[in-house]
């Protein structure tokens, strides 16, 4: 193919493509009651940096990831998000060691609020929080450290000036008892091995 039948390809390709991100997107804000955009933190990330041969890295945290300027996905570990309370939105610094490993620090929190909700879980056995008439996802890590059971109150970290999709555990309440809370940590991870061995007890 000449070049002129390479362009018109790719331009097609990526009309395609936008459309499908487009569709994609709809899908999401209906699932999530007409609000939530995940599109926010991918334009928050990308006009973040990238440092030192891109052994340094910043991006957004979404709940689950962070979000890099790249668009790419880096792996938090549960543990380090989950005891540091990160909500969707905080920004994080990764470096990247020599061996590989990957080390965290919360750079910029955004500011927060808190709801009690009450834990359920749904027939494909994942666990949400229902709070001001929306379900919000959890950390497994955080419900396994308070021991927590579907019908327990829990209050739930959450952006203040955005929906989001995510939320992180601060406390539980279990059958109306004493609430239980995480110790209070630094914004900063730990060394990786001991973020993958360490157990939340």
């Amino acid at each position: 193919m000449d070049n002129s039948t390479n362009l018109a390809l790719i331009a097609q390709m990526i009309d395609s493509a936008e459309k499908n991100i487009q569709s994609a997107k709809q899908l999401l804000r209906e699932i999530m009651g007409g609000k939530y955009d995940a599109s926010d933190i991918v334009k928050k990330a990308q006009v973040l940096s990238v440092g030192e041969g891109g052994k340094v890295i910043e991006g957004v945290f979404d709940g689950q990831n962070m979000i890099g300027p790249d668009a790419k996905q880096y792996p938090v570990p549960a543990n380090y998000a989950s005891k540091s309370k990160l909500v969707e939105g905080d920004v994080l610094k990764l470096t990247i060691s020599d061996d590989g490993s990957f080390i965290y620090k919360q750079i910029g929190p955004v500011e927060r609020r808190k709801v009690l909700g009450v834990l359920t879980q749904d027939e494909k056995g994942e666990y949400k929080v229902i709070a001001e008439s929306k379900s919000f996802k959890v950390l497994l890590a955080s419900l396994t450290y308070f021991k927590a059971e579907p019908g327990d109150q829990v209050t739930i970290v959450l952006p203040k000036d955005k929906d989001a999709a995510w939320g992180a555990v601060e406390n539980v309440i279990k059958g109306g008892g004493t609430p239980m809370s995480f110790e209070p940590s630094g914004t900063e991870s730990s060394t990786p091995e001991e973020q993958e061995m360490e157990e939340i007890d």
